[in-house]
């Protein structure tokens, strides 16, 4: 799930890089009005994104793609959801505690490192030195919120799936849209 995502990233920054050396009279880290640093667009790359599935995927139809469009948006959201979880364990466990990278707010990672309430939850816990009964319940908490993510991207794989063709079905897999 992982491995596709970063493929999908890697492409649209493949198309980014190539339209940026284009010399479209822009350099490489310029941010323009509406973009964020460095010329970034989240919604840009999220378009370069999901045509690159369309590709991928092999429609042609507009009719059909913009019935299946959604379901592929789902699914990337799911996997963002599962993906911002894991990274912030990550981040956790390389910066060595709440607050690395510079501060309180992730350092250059800001919004990726902000936990969820249960987490927060789980954290001041920890940090208060709670019971072991407290200590339990926060983690119940994380695992549950854990596992509600994952069950979600289930389910929107699981309703992707439904609408593929076994080949579209095969390269989704391949892809890391679907499990």
């Amino acid at each position: 799930m992982i491995a596709g995502i970063a493929t999908a990233l890697m492409l649209s920054a493949g198309s980014v890089c190539a339209q940026d050396e284009g010399g479209g009279g822009r350099r490489r880290g310029q941010g323009q009005a509406g973009f964020g640093p460095g010329g970034f667009d989240p919604a840009q790359m999220q378009e370069r994104i999901l045509e690159r599935y369309r590709e991928a995927l092999g429609f042609t139809n507009q009719t059909e793609w913009d019935a299946v469009r959604p379901l592929v948006q789902k699914v990337l959201d799911a996997q963002r959801e599962v993906m911002m979880v894991s990274g912030r364990r990550m981040m956790r466990a390389f910066r060595g505690g709440p607050g690395g990278f510079g501060g309180p707010e992730g350092g250059p990672f800001g919004q990726m490192a902000q936990p969820s309430p249960a987490e927060e939850a789980l954290q001041k816990a920890i940090d208060s030195n709670a019971s072991r009964e407290e200590l339990k319940a926060a983690m119940e908490k994380v695992r549950q919120e854990r596992k509600q993510k994952q069950e979600a991207l289930r389910a929107a794989q699981e309703e992707l799936r439904k609408v593929l063709t076994l080949r579209q079905e095969a390269i989704a897999l391949q892809m890391g849209l679907i499990e």
